[in-house]
């Protein structure tokens, strides 16, 4: 007789459902209303681009006399405060638009045939034409700060820039094919001479290259009203303060100009846009760029790793200067080739550090910034007097409030962190 005994073994269970991979998994939808509500650099710069709108939407409403007055009995009958508001902010903007980009009333001059195809391209083509110089300097300023670098002298270097060039261009009788290229060539070194000169004194004696620079703006323009007024620089044609015209064959080409002459976009916005590529490949595929970020990533560690500081500082930052310079040469051989003023190179420079700022210091961000805030010039003065001049200063200083204050937008607007936490611009060494 057998003492072993029988078991019996328990039915096994039917598998769980497999939950984990569809989690693991989100959907396009899930993951595309994440990066909507997370403060990411991209999200951030739309978001403040938004609020920018809308807080000089309601500037605009608080500063009209008559859409003002509607609030006064708000109570009584709040549809008129509504619809003064309403359309107000709507002819405001779209009068911005239609300076900027394309007027409804030109285009529709030009489908009843009353009006050239080139009527048409004007708005651009004056958004294109202020938009340019940004591009200079905001790589001027952007360049600087991969490298760590607070690059505020951008409006003396693109002075000087523009003298370089407009010597260049009234002193030589030379083929355009010879003369175009070395004016355009004296501006980006004029330029590039004086952003060094920041470099050089930080990485010899460690002076602060905001301070430097700044002092270097006040210089570069005192210079400008006194060279103006040397017998070398000054018209003698003029009696105000204007400088010689360059010679035709230092003249910018114009892009348009065969579909309507007052259409003053020109060869430099190409040459921008080469610029931007060309930053674009010295940041990602040289030895030099690599040394810039790293230098401005952790100028220690770079150190450590034997890569000379003060050289870098010193060839960013020239570098720097000679695309503010090239921005000068734009302006004395492009829309000023008749002669410079004191007023030609209005605020580019500074300018140039709100574009740097929304571009994130990216040449294709820079490009993109450079062309809306073009748009935002040349709205403004386009819409005048409808639209205050002073609207496309104030939606540029706020878009660069929240730019620089991305906890601010995420505040307001209740922003989930991203995972590599807030990303800001930094210059070091404060």
């Amino acid at each position: 007789m057998s003492d072993s005994t029988a078991t019996t073994e328990a039915p096994a269970e039917p598998p769980a459902p497999d939950t984990e991979g569809d989690e693991a998994k989100p959907n396009f939808i899930r993951l595309f209303g994440r990066y909507l509500t997370e403060a990411n650099s991209v999200m951030v710069t739309i978001y403040s681009l938004v609020l920018a709108f809308l807080i000089g939407a309601i500037l605009l409403i608080v500063s009209d006399e008559y859409t003002r007055s509607t609030f006064s009995y708000f109570f009584a009958r709040p549809q008129d405060a509504w619809y003064a508001s309403r359309d107000l902010v709507a002819e405001s903007y779209t009068a911005l638009f239609e300076g900027a980009i394309l007027n409804f009333n030109t285009l529709a001059s030009y489908q009843a045939g009353d009006a050239e195809f080139g009527n048409l391209l004007r708005p651009i083509s004056e958004t294109l034409t202020y938009a340019t110089p940004l591009i200079f300097t905001g790589l001027a300023v952007g360049l600087a700060f991969r490298a760590g670098l607070f690059n505020i002298g951008a409006q003396g270097q693109l002075i000087f820039g523009m003298m370089g060039a407009l010597i260049v261009g009234f002193t030589l009788d030379l083929p355009i094919w010879l003369h175009l290229p070395l004016a355009i060539i004296a501006g980006g070194l004029a330029g590039g001479l004086l952003g060094a000169v920041p470099g050089v004194l930080k990485a010899a004696t460690g002076a602060h290259e905001v301070i430097s620079s700044i002092m270097l703006n006040n210089i570069a323009a005192l210079f400008l009203v006194w060279a103006l007024g040397t017998a070398f620089l000054h018209s003698e044609t003029q009696s105000d303060l204007v400088s010689k015209p360059v010679e035709e064959s230092a003249v910018l080409p114009t892009l348009l100009s065969s579909l309507n002459p007052s259409l003053r976009v020109n060869l430099a916005l190409i040459i921008g846009f080469a610029a931007a590529v060309f930053t674009w490949w010295l940041l990602s595929k040289s030895t030099f760029g690599f040394r810039i970020r790293a230098v401005g990533f952790n100028e220690h560690a770079a150190a450590t790793a034997g890569m000379r500081i003060g050289s870098t500082y010193t060839t960013t930052m020239a570098a720097a200067g000679a695309f503010a310079g090239l921005g000068g040469a734009a302006l004395a051989l492009g829309v000023a080739n008749g002669g410079i003023t004191t007023n030609t190179a209005l605020d580019y420079g500074f300018s140039g550090i709100t574009v740097a700022l929304l571009g994130r210091a990216n040449p294709g961000g820079i490009v993109a910034s450079a062309l809306l805030f073009g748009a935002l010039k040349a709205g403004a003065l386009s819409a005048q007097p409808d639209v205050p001049v002073d609207i496309s200063t104030l939606l540029q200083a706020t878009i660069v409030l929240f730019i620089a204050a991305p906890a601010l937008v995420k505040a307001i607007l209740h922003l989930r962190t991203p995972r590599g936490g807030l990303v800001t611009l930094e210059a070091k060494g404060w």
